[in-house]
């Protein structure tokens, strides 16, 4: 049974943050200022973003259900359809308000939706796109007629000053070497907050265009590689981690930090583009028979700007190359909102007046984690 994107919905919460407030916003570690905040910045090429934090008190504004039920509310009403006769929902998240319950039946809670299917998908950037895919099965399986599907994320809770574990190297030149900056900063000039929300149904819009779901290819390459960005536990020398249930095996000093967000930045250095673009990107163009002409948009999820080129270049080097005027993405106004981001790439696009029936709409979502990758093909309708 096809399956249809109908409408997309994001939510942000406050007002933008720029680059020159984040700290004031976030609280400055130690009361001393970041000494390369800047240089991550100019290399990510985020100029904004959203906090769910209250600039004068330090606190949230927002919890992570608050935000998803924010964007399912800002979903289009349908002829006979309300938030009542959502079939299924289905939200992917880094981190629940709470260890449990789930944070879909959190978020039903917000919106004070009964007798619904709930599923809950925890991961990282994917855990989003896991979701997604979970509600298009059960509508392309006639399960249900139609499927909500969320990311969200509530990033800046990890971020603020009393969460955040600094350990700046004072040998680094952050000028010539930014990838190491990065081990240091990056995830705090990085992630922020927000929510997106999709209408899935077996139906196309009567009116104006819809999503059809073409595939949807999830890949994992956690059984070959290391964790590479986690909370809630420390990474020994040996690549293993181990986790919050097991801290009181830890140093008195490590277990300090233990929830503290962490990134191998060499692993990610080394991994990420090999993964996402030698080997699942690769994959999918084999099953697929996929050519880059097909293309008529490209929406990457990437962390960074500094990682814009690596991927376009790697892909250009195995002959799937597509030119930047075909990418869409916006990164540098709305942030990186992680597991919610592909959601509100694709809104802004799918509400532009860009969009032409045929065309075919490629997306990209890497994760770090422990690599798992999404790619996705969407047609206009």
């Amino acid at each position: 049974m096809d399956v249809y994107i109908n409408d997309l919905a994001f939510f942000l919460p406050n007002s933008p943050v720029d680059n020159e407030e984040i700290e004031n916003v976030l609280g400055k570690i130690n009361n001393i200022p970041s000494r390369v905040k800047r240089v991550v910045l100019r290399n990510n090429k985020i100029k904004s973003r959203y906090y769910a934090i209250d600039p004068e008190t330090g606190r949230l504004t927002h919890s992570n259900a608050r935000l998803t039920a924010e964007a399912v509310k800002r979903l289009k009403p349908y002829e006979n359809f309300s938030l009542k006769d959502i079939e299924c929902l289905c939200c992917g998240t880094t981190c629940g308000d709470l260890l449990f319950p789930g944070h879909t039946l959190m978020v039903l809670g917000e919106l004070c939706v009964s007798e619904c299917e709930a599923v809950t998908t925890h991961g990282i950037c994917i855990s989003g796109m896991t979701a997604f895919k979970y509600a298009y099965m059960n509508v392309a399986t006639g399960l249900s007629s139609n499927a909500v599907a969320t990311g969200s994320e509530l990033a800046s809770s990890f971020m603020r000053a009393q969460f955040f574990n600094a350990h700046n190297d004072l040998d680094t030149d952050v000028e010539k070497k930014p990838i190491l900056a990065f081990d240091a900063d990056f995830l705090r000039w990085m992630l922020s907050d927000g929510a997106g929300a999709a209408y899935l149904s077996n139906s196309k819009n009567a009116d104006g265009i819809s999503l059809q779901v073409d595939w949807i290819e999830n890949l994992s390459f956690a059984g070959e590689l290391e964790t590479c960005q986690y909370s809630g536990g420390v990474k020994k020398d040996d690549g293993s981690v181990v986790g919050w249930r097991d801290s009181d095996s830890l140093d008195p000093e490590l277990r300090k930090h233990l929830f503290a967000v962490k990134q191998d930045i060499k692993l990610l250095d080394r991994e990420i583009v090999r993964t996402a673009i030698d080997r699942a990107l690769v994959r999918v163009i084999e099953k697929h028979d996929l050519k880059p002409e097909q293309i008529d948009w490209y929406l990457p999820h990437y962390s960074s700007g500094y990682f814009r080129d690596k991927f376009y270049n790697r892909m250009k080097e195995i002959g799937f190359e597509i030119p930047y005027e075909k990418w869409f993405t916006n990164l540098s106004v709305k942030g990186n909102t992680g597991s919610a981001a592909i959601y509100i790439i694709m809104e802004e696009l799918f509400k532009s007046g860009k969009l032409e029936e045929g065309q075919k709409l490629f997306c990209f979502i890497p994760e770090s984690g422990r690599f798992s990758h999404c790619y996705m093909m969407l047609t206009v309708v």
